[in-house]
């Protein structure tokens, strides 16, 4: 784990980061199209906003790196080598499919946090606060989930 708040070491977190939100999209994107459950239609229209602003994220967190004069890497074997914490989908059943990606999401945004101390340490107000915005997404996201898996008495 990188510790040490220096701008390489920011840069390592962000292309983590940019690469976890990659694949969050790809996640959300195949069970937008597989899922099968009675909340299909709110759950398909979830996931479908939900793949947009994950790409719309992964390219602000690239333009970060890029802004810096760094790389990122170039194909999605590189991108998947750099987020080790990254849970896969093992099931088409909704529930189990959903769970896991929301765990992920709980994921992206507890990594977003150590991203923003690490900017601010190093003085990086764009970074922290881009990412700050991000990380938002995550939790709102992750909420919204849970609240429709949880099992409860209909209204």
């Amino acid at each position: 784990m990188v510790k040490e708040a220096t701008v390489e070491n920011l840069i390592y977190k962000l292309v983590s980061y940019a690469s976890f939100t990659y694949h969050l999209n790809t996640q959300a994107h195949l069970l937008h199209l597989n899922l099968e459950t009675p909340l299909f239609l709110s759950v398909h229209k979830f996931l479908a906003k939900q793949y947009e602003q994950h790409i719309a994220d992964f390219d602000v967190l690239s333009e970060l790196v890029r802004s810096m004069d760094f790389l990122l890497p170039m194909c999605q074997k590189g991108l998947l080598g750099m987020c080790k914490e990254f849970r896969h989908v093992k099931s088409y059943d909704a529930t189990e499919g959903l769970t896991t990606y929301t765990k992920n999401l709980e994921t992206a945004g507890l990594m977003g946090k150590e991203v923003v101390d690490m900017a601010r340490e190093v003085g990086a107000p764009d970074v922290e606060n881009e990412v700050a915005t991000i990380l938002g997404h995550y939790f709102k996201s992750a909420w919204m989930l849970k609240a429709t898996l949880r099992k409860g008495s209909a209204i």
